[in-house]
């Protein structure tokens, strides 16, 4: 089949002879119809995160069960789904616990592999490594069952997609991680997909006031469409002397570092008001790191969360969050900014270097 694969360069290679499993016990063979371009995927191209082994990229997909392993009682083939990420496992000790984002299993995907070490790709018999547990950048994909969540038959595939990665992460940091309370005042720094989403989010929750920071322009009249309050330019401004001017020299209730670059976490610590809370959503893919003053967090009782797909459980929170869309709550369509075919995946990359746009959708099927 055709798939995108990275072989350690700083662009994808399209193939046409990657060969995919059948389904073993507890598994589903998915045709991937749509998959959106993550920066988390841009990251293994730039930031040089994976192995030396090839892998197939691509998290945030849609398709059509084909085929379903022994077992599987949830879904049949013909259904439509959604492919999210860190599939729990259900029964460790963190599932146990409601935290199926922190599942042992579910980690052991980030690998590359399933947990036993294995994948279901390969090409001319060696393995090619399934990214994120998903591997999304080709025609078929293999993946657990908690991996997949049916939909209505007349979900568009395209624009649902995007629910796989960025709007769990955005609007479940809000929602679930921050739990952010209506009247709450909130600012997100950074305005890709993620961030994007987490203003959706921090709408849906009723907060008073959505200020947001981008350096492009093009992204903070698009928070304003999606009920930002009050759009800053940090090239320009001093973003938390501008918070605390809006706040009425308070400061926020909850900050979202959401663009992955350290330093902006503590220009949301300094944008919070005492016993505030910065919820860390995005990945600084370089490993930078950002000097932080204990003293203030001590003084001023304020609180650092870390988030991951927004600490969301897939099969509870994926049907409320089409519901939303269903109800007009959460626009979905408008974070489609771009659509290409699969073989235009680095052009696809390009764009996200560049900043352009929220989220580029590939075509997969028949492309």
């Amino acid at each position: 089949m055709r798939a995108a694969v990275h072989e350690g360069r700083d662009h994808l290679v399209l193939v046409d002879d990657l060969d995919v499993e059948e389904p073993r016990p507890g598994e589903v063979l998915v045709s991937v119809s749509h998959c959106g371009i993550c920066h988390s995927d841009l990251s293994f191209l730039d930031a040089g995160l994976g192995s030396d082994q090839p892998i197939v990229l691509g998290h945030e997909a849609a398709g059509t069960v084909e085929a379903v392993g022994p077992g599987v009682t949830t879904t049949v083939p013909g259904d439509r789904v959604l492919l999210t990420p860190l599939a729990p496992c259900g029964h460790c000790y963190w599932c146990a616990r409601g935290e199926p984002t922190a599942c042992e299993s579910a980690h052991a995907f980030l690998g590359g592999t399933r947990p036993d070490g294995s994948t279901p790709f390969s090409r001319g018999g060696d393995p090619v490594l399934r990214g994120v547990g998903v591997g999304a950048f080709c025609e078929q994909t293999v993946v657990p069952e908690s991996g997949v969540v049916r939909l209505d038959f007349d979900t568009p595939l395209d624009v649902a997609c995007v629910l796989g990665c960025a709007i769990q992460t955005g609007v479940g940091a809000v929602v679930n991680t921050a739990g952010v309370e209506a009247g709450a005042t909130v600012l997100v720094t950074g305005l890709g997909g993620i961030g994007i989403s987490v203003v959706q989010g921090a709408r849906l929750a009723g907060a008073l006031q959505v200020i947001v920071s981008d350096p492009v322009a093009e992204r903070r009249e698009a928070a304003l469409h999606f009920g930002a309050t009050l759009a800053i330019d940090p090239l320009v401004d001093d973003v938390p002397a501008r918070v605390l001017e809006a706040t009425g020299g308070v400061g926020v209730d909850y900050a979202f570092e959401a663009a992955g670059v350290a330093a902006l976490v503590s220009t949301c610590l300094d944008a919070t008001r005492r016993h505030g809370t910065t919820v860390v959503v995005g990945v600084d893919a370089t490993m930078a790191t950002t000097e932080l003053l204990p003293v203030m967090l001590a003084l001023q009782g304020k609180r650092i969360l870390g988030t991951l797909l927004g600490d969301c459980h897939p099969q509870r929170d994926i049907p409320m969050l089409v519901a939303a869309w269903r109800a007009g709550r959460l626009d979905l369509e408008g974070m489609v900014s771009h659509r290409l075919d699969l073989a235009e995946v680095n052009e696809g990359m390009d764009r996200l270097r560049q900043a352009a746009g929220i989220r580029t959708v590939l075509e997969v099927a028949g492309s």
